[in-house]
């Protein structure tokens, strides 16, 4: 075999030996929103909502924005028939609080939101089917902020007197209260308020 075949196998052997750069592999990535929480995302999961489509929960304790990310999906359910305090899902509301009955269920919804996400309302973990007995309980407990004392945060617990309560959804720079309420024109309704949370008591705060 004469010399430039040698050196032309050694040319192709070395070729054929020679390690290949590795072809990168893209994995697809789905971005989390920028202003996500950790209790958010985790609520979201649970509840089967994709993170970029859903409105996470921002400030306040995981509890609260938990209940923010459950109450936000029951906005728009409705007495049947109207009136009456009553349909299928406000009884199931009911069921958080012992003792419960058919009547004005605003302290139901929020006592069954509390315990959906483990942090029940009472020292008992009973609920309450009474705005005043939650505010009672919210003083003994050191749970209760005055209004005007600080700022309410997401998941508040947002207090009118003994008539009527709900929970803060969110607060603006500039004070504006944005709540979710049970029993409000008789469903689960989305309200704002100015920074006096529209003449509030106080607010309670769980977790």
């Amino acid at each position: 075999m004469s010399v430039d075949a040698v050196v032309a196998r050694i040319a192709q052997l070395n070729s054929v030996l020679a390690p290949q750069p590795a072809t990168p592999v893209s994995t697809p990535q789905t971005a989390a929103p920028a202003n996500a929480t950790f209790a958010s995302l985790m609520g979201q999961a649970a509840s089967g909502t994709a993170a970029t489509t859903a409105l996470p929960a921002t400030g306040g304790t995981p509890a609260g924005q938990a209940m923010v990310n459950l109450a936000r999906q029951e906005v728009g359910v409705a007495e049947q028939p109207p009136g009456s305090n009553d349909s299928p899902r406000i009884a199931q509301y009911r069921q958080a609080t012992a003792g419960s009955g058919v009547g004005p269920w605003c302290a139901y919804f929020v006592s069954w939101a509390a315990r959906s996400v483990g942090a029940p309302l009472g020292e008992q973990g009973q609920g309450f089917g009474s705005v005043a007995q939650v505010w009672d309980w919210a003083q003994r407990s050191g749970k209760a902020i005055p209004a005007g004392t600080q700022p309410p945060q997401t998941g508040d617990l947002i207090v009118w007197g003994g008539r009527h309560i709900g929970m803060v959804e969110s607060v603006d720079p500039d004070g504006t209260i944005h709540t979710i309420e049970g029993n409000s024109s008789d469903r689960v309704s989305q309200r704002t308020y100015g920074p006096d949370g529209g003449g509030a008591t106080g607010f309670v705060r769980l977790g």
